[in-house]
């Protein structure tokens, strides 16, 4: 659910994240031009802001939420996740840009970026939050904002065979090409590509989508956030790659298992309530015209007397 912005919080420094190839040269210049004009300071990333040759300050990437009011990402929904990740150092809201193709995540596109900052410096705004999940195998954590999937590495042989525990007791087992947990921000992506539901990100809940199951059970499931899961590795199955937010971050084998932990709130999204979440996911996943209909409406159904 989306929440009213704090009308106490000034814009004084703004940090912007960058995609690492497209042109971000036009956004980059708008948000100097607004910045310039209200005695704001602008942050990148070291090593990332250079190739602009512009006036914003570098800094580390630790710090960039920290030193920050607000994060600009700047870049489709790969570099909205990354500043999402940055963001939690330092609860700064983000708000995403657009700079080509799908950009589901985005708020704004490029030529509406000068008025999204003015918006927000006169708290004409509101934050919504996004829940992470955090993935535990042995002594490693990693943290996702869209998904963590379990995939099967080709070349192994046999498939992701995984049990599902759900507060310590072992609830359904899947055999698939890949098991996927899914935050509700993380519903339009790999867990809807693989036949998944879209669930608004006000939901506070995890769902657990197989891809391309072959097991008697082929259904998703949606947990509550309060539920603990984990998921065991079960005997027979192929060698699994753990996939966060879409990068192999390690492997598993059988007789392995992987905790998940939800974190509720764990950052804000910036929303200007130009649009509301169905409507942008009817227009960038095109579901009105995603079913062959002759566009009558129904009339009421009858019912035997």
């Amino acid at each position: 659910m989306a929440v009213a912005a704090g009308t106490g919080t000034v814009v004084r420094t703004v940090g912007v994240v960058l995609h690492p190839r497209r042109d971000s040269t036009l956004a980059v210049e708008q948000i100097l031009s607004w910045a310039s004009s209200r005695g704001v300071t602008v942050l990148g990333v070291a090593g990332e802001i250079e190739r602009l040759r512009c006036a914003a300050v570098a800094v580390e990437s630790a710090q960039l939420a920290e030193r920050s009011d607000l994060l600009v990402s700047l870049g489709g929904d790969g570099t909205m996740l990354r500043a999402m990740r940055l963001a939690e150092a330092g609860r700064a809201p983000v708000l995403g840009v657009n700079l080509g193709r799908l950009g589901f995540l985005a708020e704004v596109d490029v030529p509406e970026l000068s008025a999204a900052l003015t918006a927000i410096d006169r708290h004409e705004y509101t934050v919504e939050p996004r829940l992470a999940v955090d993935a535990h195998i042995a002594t490693m954590t990693a943290t996702a904002f869209n998904d963590i999937a379990v995939v099967r590495v080709p070349g192994y042989g046999g498939s992701a065979a995984v049990q599902l525990r759900v507060d310590g007791r072992p609830f359904v087992r899947y055999a698939a090409d890949a098991v996927v947990v899914s935050t509700p921000t993380g519903s339009t992506a790999y867990s809807f590509s693989a036949g998944g539901p879209i669930v608004s990100p006000s939901v506070e809940a995890l769902l657990v989508t197989p891809v391309a199951p072959h097991s008697a059970f082929n259904r998703g499931i949606v947990l509550s956030v309060h539920d603990r899961l984990a998921l065991d590795v079960l005997s027979g199955s192929a060698r699994l790659a753990v996939e966060v937010d879409g990068t192999v971050v390690g492997h598993l084998t059988a007789g392995a298992t992987m905790t998940v932990h939800p974190r509720p709130g764990a950052v804000e999204v910036v929303r200007l309530g130009h649009t509301t979440f169905y409507e942008r996911a009817a227009r960038k996943l095109r579901l009105a015209g995603s079913a062959e209909v002759d566009g009558a409406s129904p009339g009421p159904r009858s019912h035997p007397d």
